[in-house]
């Protein structure tokens, strides 16, 4: 019989990757002969976990547009010709049955190559208001999965399916791996364990206020796991180097979330709506901080959703 193919296209941050490999999983587990091929945006972090995940991953030399007239403005339209010729060509190769989408830079030629040839595809929008790649998408797509009700208002009512959002299966009943995540971190029983994850990038706000009082976590008796995002973790490096006896440790990724919930007392997070969706599943108390340096403030808007 032949397998099902399936290719899944996104990332550009981690609110689009891991949504996308937790679909991937998914699938895997129902269909455990499916052929799962990704594709990606070369030099970013999708090309780093998705290897990492278990899956083949395809780069396209693709970038989004700045929202500052920048000179790599310039070089887009030629880029997203050449990204739609590659695209159009990984169909033809790789022939999938099914097509999804999960936001980002790749996922709009990835899409667009499956609509032009016929193949079922469909979005998966994680927030409460889509990309601009998604908007685009949702005109030739035949299904979109959304995690918010209303969302009639930026896509065909006819084509939204409420789903909610998919998320890695490993942060299912955290505090059984209580004992199991203060054994891999370094961490001392019976301490409060505050976890800060300012998105997968990184949020430079969150990170500067981290910084500036991080003594004071170690004066209060409060261990702290804080993940920085690639571009400060060298500074919170040197901030917490002195401290690591106190249990405060910076990461620039962490790689064992579930291990990371089951410790903490309580989370200072983004509200990506990943990290929302997450949050939910672990019933985690949590501190909010939404970016404001995303369309339409759509981080408010999902950090609203759980306000009572």
């Amino acid at each position: 019989m032949k397998p099902l193919k399936v290719i899944i296209s996104g990332g550009g941050t981690g609110g689009h990757i891991f949504p996308a490999v937790a679909i991937a999983n998914q699938v895997k587990k129902i269909v455990p002969n499916a052929e799962i091929l990704f594709v990606g945006a070369l030099g970013r972090m999708e090309m780093e976990k998705v290897p990492a995940a278990g899956y083949k991953i395809i780069g396209l030399n693709i970038a989004g547009l700045q929202r500052k007239l920048t000179l790599s403005n310039f070089s887009f339209p030629f880029k997203l010709i050449s990204s739609m010729i590659k695209a159009k060509k990984i169909i033809k190769e790789f022939a999938p049955d099914i097509a999804v989408g999960t936001g980002g830079y790749a996922s709009g030629p990835t899409l667009k190559a499956a609509c032009n040839k016929g193949i079922p595809a469909l979005i998966q929008e994680q927030n409460s208001y889509p990309g601009i790649t998604n908007k685009i998408l949702s005109k030739k797509v035949n299904k979109i999965c959304v995690a918010y009700e209303g969302m009639e208002k930026f896509f065909p009512k006819e084509k939204i399916i409420l789903t909610g959002n998919p998320v890695r299966m490993d942060i299912e009943n955290t505090r059984t791996k209580k004992e199991e995540g203060l054994k891999f971190f370094g961490l001392q029983p019976g301490k409060k364990t505050l976890l800060i994850i300012g998105g997968s990038l990184g949020a430079r706000t969150i990170n500067q206020s981290i910084g500036a009082g991080i003594n004071k976590f170690a004066e209060a008796g409060i261990q702290v796991l804080w993940q920085t995002g690639k571009n400060y973790f060298e500074t919170a490096k040197q901030q917490t180097s002195h401290l690591k006896e106190k249990g405060i440790f910076a990461f620039d990724f962490i790689t064992k979330m579930d291990f990371a919930y089951a410790v903490a007392d309580c989370v200072v997070s983004r509200a990506g709506a990943s990290s929302v969706s997450e949050l939910c599943i672990v019933k985690m108390p949590c501190i909010l901080v939404p970016s404001p340096n995303v369309a339409e403030d759509h981080q408010t808007k999902n950090a609203m959703a759980l306000v009572y």
